[in-house]
């Protein structure tokens, strides 16, 4: 059996693994990330990047790129689908807290496969597709990964082992990590399309949550599509959501007429609210989607996985080339990530659906009577802007420590 020997072993090779990874091997540190698949996986769900991750990505060099590739969304709309009235939030406002005060359209996949790149020309870093963890054992000294290949096994041992390996995380289940929380009973359906929604309405910015008592949607401009996505009820048979008869019904409703709208993909997930029970046990930590999920209105999930990475990634590094005790620096990265997840991540989350899923009666109204306030008082528009945007969580995430 072949055994490589590295400093850390990284699962996972979408946006948050490869992050891991290159921040660690560009500061020196020897790094093997692995991915099961043959590539970086080409996935369409996250492609909101907040201004707390823009600077953080600034310092791999990369955030001028993903700025080129995507693109820039200062303004985003709460609106009304059957009034067509519109609650406008700009976060140029925000210019004297951070140098990029707007998100960055891109999708994910983007980022994933610049730094996976990035990492192969690093010296002593590896990028080792077509590798499956299998399971691992990990002793006082150091834990030893088994990994499958399409031809044989192998064996990394490493002092450390970053699992990045998404919501059905091997390494997570491995441990055996209870992974709390809950799972939304609607499924939630994507569609991609070339079709100009801009044309359709007036003022659409790139990031849209259009709301009514009945339905809500979310309308997300990435550089060369329009993402639509919408609720569906857990009893309707996947292959009529998917069907060209429920797309013609969604744009219908949306647009007028559906049934002239071509869509690039359809795509439908389960959306879940959930945080692991400790993101690390003894040599192990859990980062991204194996840490914690959430839905995905507000575009956090992959931005807070991003923040893990790079909250552990400088404790790891304090610990090679400072000294720092290890248990001390793994064990406040648990505190603080963990706590940011539960106290920010999740409550946030679910308060930005319950505004567009705001139900029957007159809860609809009275939400949309509350975001009206919001947007209309400088200080609670503040206030709203820095907690959408991640700098609020951030923040108060330093006294975590």
């Amino acid at each position: 059996m072949d055994q490589i020997r590295t400093q850390v072993a990284i699962a996972g090779a979408g946006p948050v693994g490869t992050v891991a990874a290159y921040l660690l091997a560009s500061q020196g540190i020897d790094v093997v990330l692995l991915e099961a698949g043959r590539d970086c996986a080409l996935d369409l769900r996250a492609s909101t990047f907040h201004p707390p991750t823009l600077e953080m990505l600034d310092q791999l060099d990369v955030t001028s790129r993903l700025i080129e590739m995507g693109l820039k969304a200062p303004i985003y709309h709460f609106r009304e689908r059957q009034t067509g009235d519109v609650i406008e939030f700009d976060m140029s406002e925000l210019s004297d807290v951070t140098r990029y005060p707007f998100r960055v359209q891109c999708e994910q996949y983007h980022l994933a496969r610049m730094l996976s790149e990035a990492v192969r020309g690093q010296p002593g870093a590896q990028v080792l597709f077509n590798h499956r963890v299998l399971g691992f054992e990990q002793s006082a000294s150091d834990i030893t990964i088994h990994a499958e290949t399409p031809l044989s096994i192998i064996s990394i041992k490493a002092d450390f082992l970053i699992a990045a390996d998404g919501a059905n995380s091997v390494v997570r289940k491995w441990l055996g990590t209870q992974f709390d929380g809950f799972t939304y009973p609607e499924k939630f359906l994507c569609y991609t399309t070339r079709e100009p929604l801009e044309q359709h309405f007036s003022n659409l910015a790139h990031v849209n949550y259009v709301s009514d008592p009945h339905e809500w949607m979310v309308l997300l401009r990435v550089p060369s599509l329009w993402r639509v996505l919408v609720p569906a009820s857990p009893e309707q048979d996947d292959g009529l959501l998917l069907a060209d008869a429920n797309k013609d019904e969604v744009f219908t409703r949306l647009l007028g007429d559906g049934r002239a709208v071509q869509t690039e993909h359809r795509t439908i997930y389960r959306v879940h609210q959930r945080v692991a029970q400790s993101f690390r046990s003894n040599r192990v930590l859990l980062i991204g989607d194996a840490a914690h999920l959430n839905n995905p209105i507000g575009g956090f999930g992959m931005n807070s996985g991003i923040h893990d990475a790079f909250n552990l990634g400088e404790r790891l590094l304090s610990i090679y080339r400072h000294g720092a005790d290890a248990d001390h620096a793994l064990n406040a990265f648990d505190v603080q990530r963990r706590r940011t997840a539960c106290e920010f991540t999740q409550a946030q989350t679910i308060r930005n659906l319950q505004y567009l899923d705001a139900g029957k009666g007159g809860e609809h109204a009275l939400r949309k009577r509350e975001m009206e306030q919001v947007s209309a008082d400088p200080v609670k528009r503040r206030e709203f802007l820095l907690r959408q945007s991640m700098i609020d969580c951030l923040e108060r995430e330093k006294e975590y420590a």
